[in-house]
């Protein structure tokens, strides 16, 4: 059999250090009173002196500097107590030494998915624009998402867009009451002291809020110096749920997003975004993603829908069949159920299904490890995509040297449970001047699209950058028709 023609293109994305936002730093409530205390010792010429310098220096991240300094103050103000009736500028000054400018992107980009934009206006004829969202990576080995735009030519080549300015993404969260009785039970059920619960208890009203109780932690620590260890931080935090809204600046459009750990499950990293238009019932369109949240011990899977580009919601996905990473979502319902590729066991390849997109109870095994590339495990390497043969989804499998490579199955358009045709060799494999990285030897996509008879497929390269490639699709679909 003829062997398929894979093309790499001389487009490739790295990291970029110039890429930052701000971020809330913080040492301890014991180290912030310190800090406090040799702001207020300055007078207020030289208060106001230092503000100016700190304000110029860092005037590059735009007029809403000033108000991210306000909102760090107050997120200071909730850990630790302030000095009574600072001015303005004062608190300014204070908050300037709890932030910090963070480069998200100035260790790694990759692991890259990729769907049609919504808006094809201006497009020359032939021609696609497209969104793709990256996995970077920056200090402390901390993921997060950004995501930029593009257009694909009638011949597979590709033009990326320069990406930014980014600022510090603004949340907010629906405030969800909690009963202290339950919350009490539950916390002690997990093993948290009694002289610990007493303290945050007896200061809460019924019902409370996450917000409530995160002011009483900071403030029974700062002021009572009560020693909380860390494994009692975790499973207060487990109280609440990873459900926020992310609300971009109005004009900042696809290009200028980035997804940020905002909640303590995703604390130390948001990783790889399988990105997906979706087409609802009624034929309206709007992005869905799902990625995994990583808190430095336990992984959650999270759904983020971005009904528009200056709004990101984001979700915890709930079930018996969420566990485990690289979940994909088929871009429409199929027999009015949505319907996700996934694994459930570390091992396996399932088609999941539910009538609620937030919970998933049920799933199908549809794939095995088959082939010597994909011995160890096998998963998808994003969304489904249609065509007139089935659904086309990619996947990937781990092999000797837990070598990463690509594949390809094919299934079917009305019940995706049954499988037509798998590859039983790589469609990609890493080349000579892939195989080296932050995790050595992989080639690994979080998904593709068609245009034009041609897929394309851009990938991670070792945990540190993103290439490109194109296949004929005719000449992949007869592979596995």
């Amino acid at each position: 059999m003829q062997a398929l023609t894979v093309r790499r293109l001389p487009v490739r994305l790295t990291c970029d250090p110039r890429h930052t936002i701000t971020r809330f730093f913080w040492l301890g409530s014991a180290r912030a009173r310190k800090i406090i205390d040799r702001v207020m010792q300055l007078d207020d010429e030289q208060a106001a002196h230092l503000l100016a310098l700190t304000e110029a220096d860092f005037g590059h991240l735009g007029n809403e500097l000033n108000e991210i300094f306000l909102k760090h103050y107050e997120e200071a103000a909730r850990r630790v107590v302030m000095p009574e009736s600072l001015s303005i500028e004062r608190k300014r000054l204070i908050a300037a030494y709890f932030t910090m400018e963070y480069s998200f992107a100035s260790a790694a980009l990759f692991n890259p998915s990729i769907t049609p934009a919504r808006n094809q206006q201006g497009v020359e004829p032939g021609s696609l624009k497209f969104i793709m969202s990256l996995r970077c990576v920056g200090e402390g080995h901390i993921s997060s998402i950004m995501f930029r735009r593009g257009i694909v030519d009638a011949a597979g080549n590709v033009t990326i867009e320069p990406g930014g300015p980014y600022r510090e993404p603004k949340r907010w969260v629906e405030k969800r009451l909690l009963s202290k009785p339950d919350s009490r039970a539950k916390l002690t059920e997990l093993g948290v002291r009694e002289t610990v619960l007493d303290a945050l208890f007896n200061r809460l009203e019924n019902p409370f809020t996450m917000q409530d109780l995160r002011t009483v932690l900071y403030r029974v620590q700062d002021v009572e110096g009560l020693c909380i260890h860390d494994e009692e931080h975790r499973n207060i935090d487990s109280l609440g749920t990873c459900d926020y809204n992310v609300e971009m600046l109005p004009d900042s459009g696809m290009n200028s997003v980035v997804l940020f750990p905002m909640c303590e499950t995703e604390s130390r990293g948001m990783e790889d975004m399988r990105l997906v238009r979706f087409t609802h019932d009624d034929g309206s369109m709007c992005y869905y993603g799902t990625y995994t949240a990583y808190n430095g011990w336990q992984i959650r899977v999270q759904l983020v829908e971005i009904p528009r580009p200056e709004l990101a919601c984001i979700r915890t996905l709930h079930g018996r069949c969420i566990r485990d990473k690289g979940l994909a979502l088929f871009p429409r319902k199929i027999q009015g159920k949505y319907m996700m590729s996934g694994r459930l066991d570390g091992e396996n390849l399932y088609i999941l299904h539910s009538n609620n997109i937030r919970i998933w109870d049920d799933a199908v095994l549809v794939q095995e490890p088959r082939y010597t590339w994909e011995f160890v495990q096998i998963g998808n390497c994003g969304s489904p995509i249609e065509t007139e043969a089935g659904w086309l989804l990619l996947t990937h499998g781990v092999g000797p040297m837990r070598r990463y490579c690509i594949g390809a199955t094919l299934l079917d358009l009305d019940d995706p449970t049954k499988v037509i045709g798998r590859l039983d060799e790589p469609l990609l494999m890493p080349g000579a001047d892939e195989r080296h990285g932050y995790v050595p030897n992989v080639v690994y996509s979080c998904g593709a699209l068609i245009h034009n008879g041609i897929l394309l497929i851009p990938y991670g390269i070792s945990d540190a950058a993103t290439g490109f490639a194109t296949v004929p699709l005719d000449g992949l679909l007869g592979r596995l028709c």
